[in-house]
Protein backbone atom coordinates (compact mmCIF):
# COMPACT_ATOMS: atom_id res chain seq x y z
CA UNK A 1 0.00 0.00 0.00
CA UNK A 2 0.95 3.50 -0.62
CA UNK A 3 0.84 6.35 1.20
CA UNK A 4 0.58 9.02 -1.55
CA UNK A 5 -2.84 10.97 -2.18
CA UNK A 6 -4.29 10.61 -6.00
CA UNK A 7 -2.97 14.11 -6.31
CA UNK A 8 0.59 13.46 -5.53
CA UNK A 9 0.91 11.93 -8.60
CA UNK A 10 -0.84 14.38 -10.41
CA UNK A 11 0.98 16.98 -13.40
CA UNK A 12 -0.87 20.12 -12.93
CA UNK A 13 -0.46 22.04 -16.61
CA UNK A 14 -1.63 25.55 -17.06
CA UNK A 15 -2.61 27.07 -19.83
CA UNK A 16 0.52 29.29 -19.80
CA UNK A 17 2.84 26.13 -19.63
CA UNK A 18 0.83 24.58 -22.63
CA UNK A 19 1.50 27.37 -24.59
CA UNK A 20 5.19 26.93 -23.64
CA UNK A 21 5.54 23.92 -24.16
CA UNK A 22 4.01 23.83 -27.33
CA UNK A 23 6.02 26.97 -28.59
CA UNK A 24 8.86 24.95 -27.63
CA UNK A 25 7.74 21.74 -29.57
CA UNK A 26 7.05 24.71 -32.87
CA UNK A 27 11.12 25.39 -32.23
CA UNK A 28 12.35 22.13 -32.43
CA UNK A 29 10.59 21.16 -35.34
CA UNK A 30 11.34 24.63 -37.17
CA UNK A 31 12.95 23.61 -40.45
CA UNK A 32 13.06 19.97 -39.81
CA UNK A 33 10.39 19.42 -42.70
CA UNK A 34 11.18 17.32 -45.61
CA UNK A 35 10.09 20.24 -48.10
CA UNK A 36 13.48 22.28 -47.91
CA UNK A 37 12.55 22.43 -43.78
CA UNK A 38 8.74 23.46 -44.64
CA UNK A 39 5.65 21.23 -43.50
CA UNK A 40 2.85 21.01 -45.54
CA UNK A 41 -0.17 20.54 -43.29
CA UNK A 42 -0.65 19.98 -39.25
CA UNK A 43 -3.27 17.18 -38.13
CA UNK A 44 -4.36 17.75 -34.44
CA UNK A 45 -5.55 14.78 -32.73
CA UNK A 46 -8.79 15.61 -31.40
CA UNK A 47 -9.11 16.86 -28.66
CA UNK A 48 -6.08 16.66 -26.67
CA UNK A 49 -3.89 18.06 -29.77
CA UNK A 50 -6.06 20.83 -30.68
CA UNK A 51 -4.55 23.62 -28.57
CA UNK A 52 -1.04 22.00 -28.83
CA UNK A 53 -1.43 22.02 -32.89
CA UNK A 54 -2.79 25.35 -33.21
CA UNK A 55 0.65 27.04 -31.25
CA UNK A 56 2.54 24.67 -33.52
CA UNK A 57 0.87 25.61 -36.75
CA UNK A 58 1.01 29.26 -36.05
CA UNK A 59 4.52 29.68 -34.51
CA UNK A 60 5.60 27.80 -38.14
CA UNK A 61 3.15 29.68 -40.46
CA UNK A 62 1.34 26.42 -41.50
CA UNK A 63 -1.99 27.26 -42.76
CA UNK A 64 -3.27 23.60 -43.50
CA UNK A 65 -4.57 21.88 -40.05
CA UNK A 66 -6.79 19.04 -39.76
CA UNK A 67 -7.57 16.91 -37.36
CA UNK A 68 -8.23 13.16 -36.48
CA UNK A 69 -10.76 11.52 -33.83
CA UNK A 70 -8.98 8.85 -31.96
CA UNK A 71 -11.06 7.74 -29.00
CA UNK A 72 -9.17 5.48 -26.45
CA UNK A 73 -10.14 6.61 -23.21
CA UNK A 74 -13.66 5.81 -21.50
CA UNK A 75 -13.81 7.61 -18.40
CA UNK A 76 -10.03 7.92 -17.49
CA UNK A 77 -9.76 3.75 -18.30
CA UNK A 78 -8.15 3.27 -21.77
CA UNK A 79 -9.98 1.21 -24.34
CA UNK A 80 -9.02 0.17 -27.84
CA UNK A 81 -8.41 2.83 -29.76
CA UNK A 82 -11.03 3.64 -32.85
CA UNK A 83 -11.00 6.29 -35.36
CA UNK A 84 -13.44 8.49 -35.39
CA UNK A 85 -13.00 10.90 -38.00
CA UNK A 86 -10.23 11.48 -40.54
CA UNK A 87 -8.56 13.90 -42.33
CA UNK A 88 -8.66 14.84 -45.83
CA UNK A 89 -6.87 11.82 -46.95
CA UNK A 90 -6.39 13.26 -50.56
CA UNK A 91 -4.30 16.33 -49.07
CA UNK A 92 -2.69 14.22 -46.59
CA UNK A 93 -1.60 11.30 -48.75
CA UNK A 94 0.49 8.88 -46.44
CA UNK A 95 1.90 11.85 -44.42
CA UNK A 96 5.03 13.04 -46.29
CA UNK A 97 5.42 16.33 -44.90
CA UNK A 98 2.87 16.37 -42.69
CA UNK A 99 3.14 17.01 -38.64
CA UNK A 100 0.58 15.02 -36.28
CA UNK A 101 0.22 16.82 -33.16
CA UNK A 102 -0.97 15.90 -30.12
CA UNK A 103 -0.88 16.71 -26.30
CA UNK A 104 0.43 13.27 -24.48
CA UNK A 105 1.43 9.92 -25.48
CA UNK A 106 0.68 7.52 -23.30
CA UNK A 107 0.70 3.84 -24.10
CA UNK A 108 0.96 4.32 -27.61
CA UNK A 109 -2.16 3.10 -28.44
CA UNK A 110 -3.56 5.72 -30.53
CA UNK A 111 -0.31 6.78 -32.28
CA UNK A 112 -0.28 3.29 -33.56
CA UNK A 113 -3.49 3.31 -35.46
CA UNK A 114 -2.47 7.12 -36.66
CA UNK A 115 1.02 6.04 -37.80
CA UNK A 116 -0.80 2.90 -39.56
CA UNK A 117 -3.07 5.83 -41.59
CA UNK A 118 0.43 8.12 -42.56
CA UNK A 119 3.16 5.97 -42.04
CA UNK A 120 5.71 9.18 -43.31
CA UNK A 121 3.90 11.58 -40.78
CA UNK A 122 5.90 13.08 -38.40
CA UNK A 123 3.89 12.56 -35.08
CA UNK A 124 5.05 15.21 -32.10
CA UNK A 125 3.85 15.25 -28.72
CA UNK A 126 4.29 17.72 -25.83
CA UNK A 127 4.73 14.84 -23.10
CA UNK A 128 5.71 11.52 -23.56
CA UNK A 129 5.38 8.64 -21.24
CA UNK A 130 7.68 5.74 -21.13
CA UNK A 131 5.40 3.07 -22.55
CA UNK A 132 4.73 5.08 -25.62
CA UNK A 133 7.93 7.71 -26.04
CA UNK A 134 8.96 5.36 -29.09
CA UNK A 135 5.74 6.16 -30.93
CA UNK A 136 6.54 9.87 -31.22
CA UNK A 137 9.36 11.36 -32.97
CA UNK A 138 9.70 13.97 -31.00
CA UNK A 139 8.54 15.60 -27.79
CA UNK A 140 9.06 18.13 -24.79
CA UNK A 141 8.58 16.80 -21.30
CA UNK A 142 9.28 13.43 -20.37
CA UNK A 143 6.93 12.52 -17.53
CA UNK A 144 6.48 8.73 -15.19
CA UNK A 145 3.79 6.29 -16.54
CA UNK A 146 2.00 6.72 -13.17
CA UNK A 147 1.74 10.33 -13.28
CA UNK A 148 -1.80 11.97 -14.25
CA UNK A 149 -1.06 14.87 -16.29
CA UNK A 150 -4.36 17.33 -15.88
CA UNK A 151 -4.68 19.95 -18.43
CA UNK A 152 -6.11 23.14 -18.20
CA UNK A 153 -8.73 22.15 -20.34
CA UNK A 154 -9.96 19.80 -17.74
CA UNK A 155 -9.82 21.92 -15.17
CA UNK A 156 -11.83 24.73 -13.07
CA UNK A 157 -10.92 27.15 -10.64
CA UNK A 158 -12.58 26.61 -7.80
CA UNK A 159 -11.97 26.08 -4.13
CA UNK A 160 -10.98 22.29 -2.65
CA UNK A 161 -10.70 21.08 0.83
CA UNK A 162 -7.48 19.82 1.53
CA UNK A 163 -6.52 16.15 1.90
CA UNK A 164 -5.04 16.55 4.64
CA UNK A 165 -5.77 18.61 7.65
CA UNK A 166 -8.31 21.99 7.92
CA UNK A 167 -6.31 24.75 10.20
Amino acid sequence: MTDKLPHEKGFHISWDQIHRDSRALAWRLDGKGPEDGAWKAVIAITRGGMAPAMIVARELDIRTVDTISVKSYDHQAQSEAIVLKSPDMDLMGDGTGVLIVDDLVDTGKTLKVVKELFPKAHIATVYAKPEGRSMTDTFITEVSQDTWIFFPWDMALQYVEPYRGTD
